[in-house]
């Protein structure tokens, strides 16, 4: 009796073993689903533009991957003249080389309006698995495509500057003029996101 019941244990935990490996190798998202999920009439432009560089969709890191590989992707640097990257937990400090130009010049040309001042980059290219990973610590997170599943999009904080989270009502001010004059010349798009303290900007494939 004894030795069926070890067995049966031993199968019992054998059984809760398999079912979480098999969890591990399953994608954490239904891309069924997500496809199903129709943006807002403000968020389309987004996805219309992020589309058009080329890119599927980022399902993994073997899909990021692939576009560093083949030169798709460039590197974005911690710091730089006008922006400081925050730590990634959520996505990854890669983008289209139109995504980190614009980047450098968006910071670049706030640097020089703010006599040297610095905003804060809290967000990059997201796979659909960071997606999921970031819905379970933020509800807020899109259930859908995002323009950051293409890597042609960031977020800026606006209520972080000089590596200072602080409210600053004239450098935020600054800082959507700096936005502003880019969506006018065609290179972005951008919204004011409330919910995060952000600015989600789309860089266009002009």
């Amino acid at each position: 009796m004894q030795k069926f019941l070890w067995l049966a244990f031993a199968f019992f935990i054998q059984g809760i073993y398999q079912s979480q490996e098999l969890k591990k190798k399953l994608p954490c998202y239904d891309l069924t689903e997500v496809l199903k999920v129709e943006p807002t009439l403000l968020y389309r432009p987004h996805l219309d533009a992020s589309k058009s560089f080329g890119i599927k969709i980022l399902k993994d890191s073997k899909t990021v991957q692939k576009y560093i590989n083949n030169g798709k992707f460039h590197k974005i640097n911690k710091s730089g003249k006008g922006y400081r990257v925050q730590k990634l937990d959520y996505s990854r400090a890669w983008m289209v080389s139109k995504g980190k130009l614009m980047l450098e010049r968006i910071g670049s040309r706030f640097s020089k309006e703010t006599k040297g001042n610095t905003f804060t980059v809290s967000s990059i290219t997201r796979t659909l698995e960071d997606q999921c990973r970031l819905r379970k610590v933020n509800t807020n997170a899109s259930l859908g495509i995002s323009s950051h599943n293409y890597g042609n999009s960031f977020d800026v904080s606006y209520v972080r500057f000089n590596g200072v989270l602080k409210n600053n009502s004239k450098l935020e001010a600054a800082l959507e003029k700096v936005l502003k004059y880019y969506y006018n010349a065609g290179r972005i798009y951008y919204i004011k996101e409330r919910q995060q303290s952000c600015f989600h900007i789309t860089v266009k494939n002009y």
